[in-house]
């Protein structure tokens, strides 16, 4: 069975950097998302996006990465589908 790629699903993402600081390394990965241009609303443990599945876990992986060009040596990313 194959997923229709235009249809419109929900993935969440939390992102846990491991630093001193986390809040502004968080802040980044949510910029990362709200510059993407899908849906989104943030929550206080995870920010869930609304689209196209291929699309919604790239945005997750670019939030991903934004942590570790914000300065966590670590990052734990949480997905659901």
């Amino acid at each position: 069975m194959e997923l229709d790629p235009k249809r419109t699903v929900n993935v969440s993402v939390q992102v846990l950097p491991l630093a001193e600081a986390p809040i502004p390394i968080v802040d980044r990965a949510i910029q990362v998302i709200a510059g993407s241009g899908v849906r989104y609303e943030v929550g206080p443990m995870e920010t869930v996006m609304e689209g196209q599945l291929d699309e919604l876990l790239g945005i997750a992986k670019r939030a991903h990465l934004a942590c570790f060009a914000a300065g966590a040596s670590q990052v734990v990313t949480f997905i659901k589908i």
